[in-house]
């Protein structure tokens, strides 16, 4: 299916220049538990893009190989969280080390069963906390972070840019121009091998022995 212009999408860049600044959310109504992903996945985190991603319109990375995805998660600067609730995955973040202090949130979001029950802001104050921890927690010898920013649209969830601005952040630059947007509903990920052929491997193998 072919990318669909969305005529005026409004993209802001917010940013938080102080740890200080950054205002506690309500607790949600279970524990959350936030785990650094010590191993780097390609696997992992292309999954919970997807997954995250469905309901507002995570469709950037829909081109990405698999070859690229690994170069991505692998980077020693990029830090994945995965958050847990109930006994199963609630979300993840994607947070980068940048030069100079600055420290992006790349990405931040509940899978679908978690959208809706009051975890939206503890998500975000938690990623912000280890955005902060730069240098010490994650990316030990990056320095620490100066700033702390991210990129939210109006394509995003209706309440992205409320709960990042009721965390402390500010809009620091806004934009609104068309954007090509590919169809949500195909993810045109390849897998990293072809299962006929190793099939056919084992297959021969077997004639073989």
């Amino acid at each position: 299916m072919a990318d669909l212009e969305v005529p005026s999408v409004t993209e802001w860049t917010m940013e938080m220049r102080d740890a200080a600044d950054l205002r506690p959310a309500p607790l949600p109504g279970v524990e959350m538990t936030f785990t650094l992903a010590a191993l780097p996945s390609a696997d992992v985190n292309r999954a919970l893009y997807a997954t995250v991603g469905s309901r507002v319109c995570w469709t950037d990375r829909f081109p990405w190989t698999y070859a690229r995805w690994r170069a991505w998660v692998e980077r020693p600067e990029l830090s994945t969280w995965i958050a847990m609730a109930e006994g199963t995955i609630a979300g993840f973040f994607e947070i980068e080390a940048q030069p100079g202090g600055d420290t992006e949130v790349h990405l931040v979001g509940l899978t679908p069963a978690f959208v809706g029950r009051g975890y939206g802001g503890y998500l975000v104050e938690q990623c912000t906390r280890r955005a902060w921890q730069r240098g010490e927690l994650w990316a030990v010898d990056s320095g620490p972070a100066s700033r702390v920013w991210l990129r939210t649209s109006s394509l995003d969830h209706p309440n992205a840019i409320a709960n990042y601005r009721r965390r402390g952040f500010k809009v620091a630059a806004e934009t609104t121009a068309p954007k090509l947007v590919p169809d949500p509903r195909v993810a045109p990920w390849p897998l990293p091998s072809d299962p006929r052929r190793a099939s056919r491997r084992y297959e021969e193998e077997e004639l073989i022995t």
